[in-house]
């Protein structure tokens, strides 16, 4: 990556990991178009950043995309950039509760935001990067190599965008664009908490016996993260740096204690073993899912 060109698109730009990566990457010098939802997210973020621009951007709906993109090309022709330097996917999404009690609607819009969103606006940039061979970053989670009960939908939404973070490194090797993949633990922002309060407002699927069976795991899960000290949000933004300037990126980054706890040990154990530790770690013994 040269100083020629700086510039960089950031999927989920108003959340903690999306805003502190504006901010800071702005203030070293890159000309950044900071992806929201909706205008008055973009034009808080924007404010007093002149290089940043807001980009408003639906990941998940194909109209929005290539709006998005006729948006950026013509600011990066305007400019003088040759292409766009880096694409980093930090959109996401966090669907609580049990399989069994997760609405369909629900898993379809985990995948659909973590898997296929994250594939659409790689396939709608992918012209740019290739113009000034640039970077990708894959925003992903140490919970996608280690399964977690009550959160496997974000469990197997993270696994799926670390295989095709996987490919894609390989596709485009070639073609002279990088490829990389974060990989956080628990960090210091809202994701946990926003997916919480809209599976209260939303509620879950079965009847009311079918939902018994999982009240006090519920609970306790909810105990459980409660006592979590999350991580600063400053080693994943600086590992997301190094990503986008190092003259030879890593393919993944494993940012935290509690990442490389469980990447590195946790997911080594046998399987049996491994279930036992992260059961306990979470307060879900086996009383926890008793049936009614």
């Amino acid at each position: 990556m040269t100083s020629v060109n700086r510039s960089v698109l950031i999927t989920g730009a108003a959340g903690g990991v999306g805003s502190a990566l504006v901010s800071h990457l702005a203030g070293r010098g890159w000309r950044v178009f900071a992806g929201v939802r909706s205008a008055a997210a973009g034009a808080s973020l924007a404010a007093g950043l002149p290089a940043v621009t807001a980009v408003e951007l639906d990941i998940v709906d194909r109209a929005s995309l290539g709006r998005a993109h006729a948006q950026v090309a013509r600011a990066l022709s305007s400019d003088g950039y040759p292409g766009l330097a880096a694409l980093v996917n930090n959109a996401g999404k966090s669907i609580d509760g049990p399989l069994e009690l997760l609405p369909l609607g629900d898993l379809h819009e985990a995948f659909a935001v973590n898997v296929v969103g994250q594939v659409a606006v790689t396939q709608t940039f992918l012209p740019l990067l290739r113009q000034a061979r640039g970077r990708i970053v894959n925003m992903g989670g140490a919970a996608g190599r280690v399964a977690m009960p009550m959160y496997g939908a974000l469990s197997a939404s993270k696994a799926a965008l670390d295989s095709i973070s996987d490919v894609l490194r390989m596709e485009l090797r070639h073609q002279g664009v990088d490829v990389s993949y974060i990989e956080p633990g628990a960090l210091d922002t809202s994701f946990f908490a926003r997916s919480a309060a809209a599976r209260a407002e939303h509620g879950y699927a079965g009847d009311a016996g079918t939902r018994a069976n999982y009240a006090e795991a519920i609970s306790r899960i909810g105990m459980a993260l409660s006592e979590t000290k999350p991580a600063s949000l400053g080693p994943v933004i600086k590992a997301t740096e190094q990503a986008l300037t190092a003259r030879r990126p890593a393919p993944r980054y494993v940012v935290g204690r509690d990442a490389k706890a469980i990447t590195g040990i946790v997911r080594r154990l046998p399987a049996r073993t491994r279930d036992r530790a992260i059961m306990r770690s979470l307060h879900l013994d086996a009383g926890a899912f008793q049936a009614g």
